[in-house]
């Protein structure tokens, strides 16, 4: 059975079957089954889906952020794409062909199709299921049949292996410009660039997925003191000191950024305004305990915001600014939001 015709099954009768008969059933099909519940943000996969990209069953998290992190950055704007236009009902169906990294970290090709079952009173989604196949092998063939039909096939394969020789190369290369193109030299955390990359993106994830996203911004009270009395190799080496503390708090998915000087941004998928000045609190107590520079006693003020629905980045990142020059009013070592 492919892919479509998993989809096609999907539809019939589902509203006879409770959740755990319906997941018990698609433990037992082959390829690789999804079912997202878009109203609680859970994404059941079958073991199929696991199976297909070297996982062990059910190993991953169970959100929208699993499938987001195993695709291909190239490939993620098209498929996104062509998912949101079946989402907002602007295009028939949903079909996408992509790779999808393996749990050894290489890539395979899957066709993904999707189908809503459900939608909200306002038209939103709220239940769809899926179907995962791969295609790796198709994809294998044509490559094959094309350099069959080549001449002086010996030669051809030759310089096929050579150029991917040097185009992993390159790819590393690559990689590495770009980790340098987006890491701050000095903090060795992101730099303006990534920020002004990754924030348009989270802003997106956190519309098309109905999930809150925060944004914490920082900077160091009176830092200009610091260098103007002890000299910038004191104060770089204090933002150095800043920074490692604050890594220590942040966590997995939280985006740490220097926006500039001694200011600084994090960005916090799925999270409400509570728990971001919860962390900015912690922040706070975890910088202010740090041991002085020279006769300075190190402190960070705070503007803590949560996006509003279909505020984008520029509008974000003024609250964030905004709430931070009122903590700087306040008296400085404040959190404002």
């Amino acid at each position: 059975m492919d892919g479509a015709s998993d989809i096609e099954a999907l539809k019939f009768n589902l509203s006879d079957l409770n959740e755990d008969m319906l997941h018990t059933i698609l433990e037992l099909v082959s390829d690789g089954i999804w079912d997202w519940n878009a109203n609680t943000g859970f994404v059941y996969r079958n073991p199929g889906w696991y199976k297909m990209l070297g996982y062990p069953p059910h190993s991953l998290d169970n959100t929208v952020f699993t499938w987001e992190s195993v695709m291909h950055p190239e490939d993620y704007p098209r498929v996104m794409a062509l998912f949101d236009a079946y989402l907002s009902q602007q295009a028939p169906g949903y079909q996408a062909e992509y790779r999808c990294r393996m749990q050894d970290g290489s890539y395979t090709w899957v066709e993904d199709r999707g189908y809503v079952l459900a939608r909200n009173a306002d038209g939103s989604v709220a239940r769809m299921v899926g179907a995962h196949r791969s295609i790796e092998d198709k994809k294998r063939l044509f490559e094959e049949l094309e350099r069959k039909n080549k001449s002086l096939e010996a030669i051809v394969e030759e310089r096929t292996r050579e150029l991917s020789r040097v185009n992993q190369q390159l790819q590393i290369q690559l990689e590495e410009n770009r980790k340098l193109a987006e890491t701050d030299a000095l903090t060795t955390i992101a730099n303006r660039h990534r920020l002004s990359k990754d924030l348009p993106q989270a802003c997106d994830r956190a519309q098309r997925f109905r999930q809150p996203l925060s944004l914490i911004a920082m900077d160091i009270d009176d830092f200009k003191n610091i260098n103007d009395h002890y000299g910038h190799a004191l104060g770089d080496a204090a933002l150095v000191q800043v920074v490692q503390s604050v890594k220590h708090c942040v966590r997995d998915g939280d985006l740490l950024a220097r926006w500039g000087g001694d200011e600084f941004i994090i960005i916090l998928p799925d999270t409400p305004l509570a728990d971001a000045r919860s962390l900015a609190e912690t922040i706070r107590h975890s910088v202010a305990s740090l041991l002085p520079v020279g006769d300075f006693q190190v402190t960070m003020s705070f503007g803590v915001v949560q996006r509003f629905e279909e505020e984008q980045q520029t509008g974000l990142l003024a609250r964030a600014d905004q709430a931070l020059y009122r903590s700087k009013v306040a008296g400085k070592n404040v959190i404002s939001g």
